[in-house]
């Protein structure tokens, strides 16, 4: 039926009837269920921000504003690409088992078209965070590295070719890993696995930062303060991003929200538990990575497995995921944000055990199934559900490492495409390299043996200078050896193994080629106005 042969009417509770123009009711809507999917929508966006303040508070101050940067372009090129193109790939009903068609191109046909429990317009918007989410968490992979240029046309081409297949096997009812009967609740696939595939891929392909395995970088995070706050908006946001994954204000939402709350909380103990025994100090970074671990894990099977299972879902994800951490270093590859740890291995924990722990009578919860999978695992007998999650989860991952490699190779020949920042950007900050500051100038300055000054005449003359004008400046030798000084030239307190000062990274010696002190206070009011 043509879309314009159908019009919507409000009763007087407010809940939405989709019919046809003979009056007969082709689907109705219940108001309750329609706030709380978009109030999901609205908590799960909120994540991103709040996974881009994680990022900044772990990374050092002269990239931490770049984070922040990301989470705003990812939420800009995805709710593009969605609008044309994005949703009717991953989610139209007419499409193949590996990937959707045309069909709702531009949102053609969603605002009328009949859906089960919400509108499908409102399962678009719901949709939309997902694949920003996903987005934003694999591109923090650039950390301290990564051009920013290049970062739009990257995810355009990223959540069109990685996302959306992956997105369509598990979650479209065509979809070959629905129609196998692999259970994801949230997205343990799509949104996890994939993200930490992704990130693997661009850590491995843009190869490692500057002295990576030297005690330069053992730095400390520049903002513990900024890591918790960004937790505390992943945590409360994970509550639409599972709770409202029913689709529906029912019992099953309930139980998916109470289910999540375990599993971090228990993440976050076991993992500073986890290094108590290696003999590691309590940090709030720890708790942190212990529940967006249990977080993590707990997503596919949120809605499908008992209360006690959640907390065995966050211990296990928290000693699990603490533990690969030292993947990185097995392959040699440069994750520093440890988002493959948490993300990609977090994601396949969840997954298999999702494969153990699901059981239909918590499905059950979530009222008539319609076009659901019934939700067991070995609690209820069904053995194959342990290999129906092992295939989706496998194949999640070689094709968003794949792929993703393919894409940063074609960009990498593709003239002002190449995403690995220049040598002098990657010393003096990608914060600074696009002239901005999240903290004093000061206490981004570069490392130890630059010419401080000389470099600020540099940025000051030339504005817009980026990074395709910065790799033909020839940086000055720098010695590693030398002391980190304030900005008058006085030693400062050091880091136990790191070169770094006490509030690193901080202004070095200035090299007796320089102007001294003067140069850079007159450089001041320029570059940096005081109010």
């Amino acid at each position: 039926m043509a879309e314009e042969s159908r019009k919507i009417t409000y009763d007087s509770e407010q809940n939405i009837a989709v019919a046809d123009v003979a009056g007969q009711a082709l689907v109705v809507y219940n108001a309750g269920h329609i706030a709380w999917v978009l109030t999901g929508a609205a908590l799960v966006w909120i994540m991103v921000p709040g996974i881009g303040f994680i990022y900044a508070g772990l990374l050092r101050r002269k990239n931490t504003l770049s984070m922040v940067y990301l989470s705003f372009v990812s939420t800009a090129v995805c709710t593009l690409q969605w609008l044309f193109w994005g949703y009717s790939l991953s989610f139209s009903d007419t499409g193949s088992p590996f990937i959707g068609d045309l069909r709702f191109f531009g949102l053609q046909h969603v605002l009328t078209q009949p859906f089960e429990q919400v509108p499908l317009l409102v399962h678009c918007v719901y949709q939309l965070m997902f694949c920003t989410v996903t987005a934003m968490l694999g591109i923090g992979a650039l950390a301290e590295r990564g051009r920013l240029g290049p970062v739009p046309i990257f995810l355009a081409i990223w959540t069109t070719i990685v996302y959306a297949p992956i997105a369509c096997w598990n979650w479209n009812p065509n979809g070959w890993a629905y129609k196998l009967g692999a259970l994801d609740w949230a997205g343990g696939t799509p949104v996890h696995i994939n993200s930490g595939a992704t990130a693997f891929a661009i850590s491995a392909y843009l190869g490692k930062r500057r002295d990576f395995g030297q005690p330069r970088l053992n730095y400390q995070p520049s903002s513990s303060i900024l890591v918790a706050l960004g937790t505390v908006l992943l945590w409360f946001g994970w509550f639409g991003f599972n709770g409202a994954s029913s689709l529906a204000a029912n019992m099953s939402g309930a139980q998916a929200m109470f289910n999540t709350h375990i599993a971090a909380s228990a993440g976050g103990m076991t993992w500073i538990l986890v290094e108590r025994v290696k003999k590691q100090p309590w940090t709030v970074v720890g708790f942190c990575s212990g529940a967006i671990a249990g977080l993590v894990a707990i997503t596919p099977g949120a809605g499908y497995v008992s209360l006690p299972a959640a907390l065995l879902y966050g211990v296990v994800a928290g000693v699990v995921c603490n533990f690969g951490t030292g993947v990185r270093r097995v392959f040699g590859v440069d994750d520093c944000l440890e988002i493959f740890a948490l993300h990609g291995v977090g994601g396949l924990v969840g997954n298999i055990l999702t494969g153990l722990f699901a059981q239909q009578s918590v499905q059950s919860l979530q009222g008539p199934l319609g076009t659901l999978s019934p939700a067991s695992g070995w609690l209820d007998h069904h053995y194959i559900q342990l290999a129906y999650q092992l295939a989706a989860s496998s194949a999640g991952m070689a094709w968003a490492f794949g792929v993703t490699t393919a894409i940063l190779w074609t960009m990498h020949f593709i003239p002002g495409m190449r995403l690995r920042a220049h040598l002098r950007a990657e010393i003096f900050g990608i914060d600074r390299t696009y002239c901005e500051y999240a903290y004093d100038y000061v206490e981004t300055a570069p490392e130890p043996g630059y010419d401080l000054n000389e470099e600020w005449r540099l940025i000051s003359e030339n504005p817009d200078m980026g990074d395709a004008e910065m790799q033909y400046v020839t940086a000055r030798p720098y010695d590693i050896h030398a002391p980190p000084r304030s900005a008058n030239g006085t030693p400062m307190g050091q880091y136990p193994n790191s070169p770094y000062a006490a509030d690193p990274p901080v202004a070095p010696a200035l090299s007796k080629r320089s102007a001294g002190p003067s140069t850079l206070q007159h450089l001041v009011p320029t570059l940096h106005p005081q109010s």
